[in-house]
């Protein structure tokens, strides 16, 4: 794996022939956020080598290195996941290769449901924290010292610093942001009205299919971690609304305007 991971690394390095200062990752439905990148160089996943492909509506496969807010950035517009039938490994692959480049700081992105009943459909929600409960673990196996430690220390997987920068960047723009607690599902099914009980039961605000990994992964490097989630449908014991992957979409939409002043303020304003 590491051998990959070089060579992949060393194929992005010789393109771009410069650090980036943040890598981003866009969930489902926020490639918007891609337009706002001063492009220097786009490169198709399945251009670069040893890079798997996305199979999910939203998520376009394009590896963006440009400017965004003054700041040099990598952008993953679309993500893999475990449901689509990748390893663990190949789901955290970029976020490896991403490390091998020098980057230090990582913004993630989801789209999710919510169980909180403080939270609307469209509403966004910084990670402060998460609870895992996909069926593998993205560091099982032999560690890989050169990466990081065999047992990674989780007491802050999302940067308190960055955290206070979005929220600065959002009360600039007059924007109402909540934070939470994501918990991670293997997927692909949306959650029953009883599951989404469930995890609010154990402490949840909001679930997903993504992010947990990628996330667990980068503090294994000792990357700096912010992720942001717009929420695209609300469920729970007493709920039983019908969801579908285009309300998701739609809903993410909504939040587009919202989630870039957010973002756009966390990148120009975090050293």
């Amino acid at each position: 794996m590491l051998e990959r991971i070089k060579e992949t690394a060393d194929f992005i390095k010789n393109i771009i022939q410069d650090t980036p200062d943040f890598a981003i990752v866009l969930g489902s439905g926020l490639g918007k956020l891609q337009n706002e990148v001063e492009p220097i160089h786009i490169l198709e996943y399945k251009d670069i080598p040893n890079f798997p492909q996305t199979t999910v509506a939203g998520h376009t496969g394009k590896l963006i290195y440009g400017i965004l807010e003054g700041k040099k950035v990598l952008m993953m517009s679309g993500r893999f996941h475990y449901y689509e039938g990748h390893s663990m490994e190949t789901v955290t692959f970029p976020i490896r290769v991403f490390h091998l480049l020098g980057i230090k700081k990582l913004a993630l992105s989801n789209a999710c449901g919510g169980v909180n009943p403080d939270f609307s459909i469209a509403d966004i929600v910084i990670l402060k924290d998460h609870i895992n409960m996909m069926p593998e673990h993205p560091l099982r196996g032999k560690n890989i010292d050169e990466l990081g430690p065999r047992f990674v220390d989780m007491s802050e997987p999302y940067n308190k610093k960055m955290i206070a920068v979005a929220e600065q960047a959002a009360a600039e723009n007059n924007i109402k942001i909540h934070q939470g607690i994501y918990v991670a599902l293997q997927g692909p099914t949306f959650e029953t009205p009883a599951e989404y009980g469930m995890i609010k039961a154990i402490g949840g605000d909001m679930v997903g299919m993504s992010t947990v990994p990628e996330v667990i992964v980068a503090r294994h490097m000792e990357m700096d971690v912010f992720c942001i989630s717009v929420i695209t449908d609300l469920g729970g014991p007493d709920i039983a609304f019908a969801v579908s992957h285009e309300e998701v979409l739609n809903a993410a939409n909504k939040a587009m305007p919202n989630v870039i002043a957010v973002v756009k303020g966390l990148i120009k304003n975090y050293q």
